[in-house]
């Protein structure tokens, strides 16, 4: 007879699934305050023996993977929750997107361990809910008339890539401010002809 009975399986898989899920935010906020963290520290955030770490990110870059498309899958989901806490659209896709650069500066600290074909993959696969997600700020804003109809949502992503390479620091913040009031200027216009 084993002790491996079917409730003590689920109770370790569920403690597993937790242990996951507490590393992963640990490593949000620690790669947001230092992309070069030790794992021990992410590891102790978290409340997990280094082993635990390890036997769910073998390496740092599958840890630093995890947390951005953990980040992105997040942020893609909560257009409609971010439409809702505020009372002007061009507000909400502002908001959202300073979220997204936030998440996407904090990858490209992390240099060389994003650059891989998993990497790749990762953000192709994250490509077609963050332009849903766009779409609705953008229809939203639209509505509101905030941006003229016909821009695509994949465009804005391009022209909104920007603000992922100001500083990260307060300069940055009120230079990105400046470039989106230029974006919105712009927006408020007509697109080209395809």
């Amino acid at each position: 007879m084993t002790d491996q009975t079917p409730g003590t399986y689920g109770t370790q898989r569920q403690a597993a699934a937790r242990n996951r899920v507490a590393i992963i935010e640990a490593a949000h906020e620690l790669f947001a305050q230092n992309p070069l963290v030790p794992l021990s520290e992410v590891a102790k955030r978290a409340g997990v023996g280094a082993g635990t770490l390890y036997r769910h990110f073998p390496t740092r870059e599958d840890l630093i993977l995890a947390a951005y498309q953990h980040d992105i899958e997040r942020l893609t989901t909560t257009a409609d929750e971010v439409l809702v806490r505020h009372s002007s659209a061009k507000a909400a896709f502002i908001e959202w997107f300073e979220t997204l650069s936030a998440y996407i500066r904090i990858k490209h600290g992390l240099g060389d361990a994003l650059h891989s074909a998993a990497t790749q993959d990762m953000i192709d696969a994250s490509w077609a809910p963050t332009t849903e997600a766009v779409k609705k700020l953008v229809d939203a804003c639209v509505a509101e008339g905030t941006i003229a109809a016909g821009h695509d949502p994949a465009d804005i992503i391009m022209l909104m890539s920007f603000l992922w390479r100001v500083a990260n620091n307060d300069e940055g913040v009120t230079q990105g401010r400046r470039l989106i009031a230029t974006v919105f200027s712009g927006l408020e216009q007509a697109p080209p002809p395809r």
